[in-house]
C-alpha cells in the first residue's frame, strides 16, 4: 500500500510544482494548496499505514504493540491541516484583494511598483 501512496505523493508533487510556475495568481494558489496535501501525505505514509493494529496502547502494556501504526504523524498532520487551511484562506483573500485593485490575477499585468512607461518627472514650471 505504501508505494501506491508514495506515488500519489510524487504525483502531487509534480502537480504542485507545476501549477506554482504559472503566471497566474489563482493557480498558484492552487499549487500551494497541493502542495500542502502533498506533505500531508507523506507524513500519514511516512507513520506507516496498517489498518489491522490501531495505535492503541492496551491496558496490560507499556508500549505499541509491534506493527502497529505511529501516532505522531497523525497528530502533526491534524495540526497542518488546521495551519494549511489558514493559510489558504489567508491567500484566498489577499488573491482577491489583489484581483479587486488591479483588476488581472496575472502576474506580469501585476507590475504596478515597475511600470513598463515610467512617467517623467515635469521638466519646467
Amino acid at each position: 500500500m505504501e508505494p501506491v501512496f508514495a506515488v500519489l505523493v510524487g504525483l502531487f508533487f509534480a502537480a504542485a510544482i507545476y501549477l506554482m510556475l504559472s503566471k497566474f495568481s489563482i493557480r498558484i494558489m492552487l499549487g500551494i494548496a497541493v502542495l500542502g496535501n502533498a506533505v500531508n501525505l507523506l507524513l500519514f505514509t511516512a507513520g506507516r499505514i496498517t489498518r489491522e493494529v490501531p495505535p492503541i496502547v492496551p491496558a496490560d502494556l507499556q508500549a505499541l504493540p509491534a506493527g502497529a501504526a505511529n501516532p505522531l504523524p497523525q497528530a502533526l498532520i491534524l495540526t497542518a491541516i488546521v495551519i494549511s487551511f489558514s493559510f489558504l484562506a489567508f491567500l484566498l483573500v489577499l488573491t482577491y484583494r489583489a484581483y479587486q485593485d488591479i483588476g488581472t490575477d496575472n502576474t506580469d499585468d501585476m507590475r504596478i511598483a515597475e511600470p513598463d512607461k515610467p512617467r517623467l518627472p515635469p521638466m519646467g514650471y
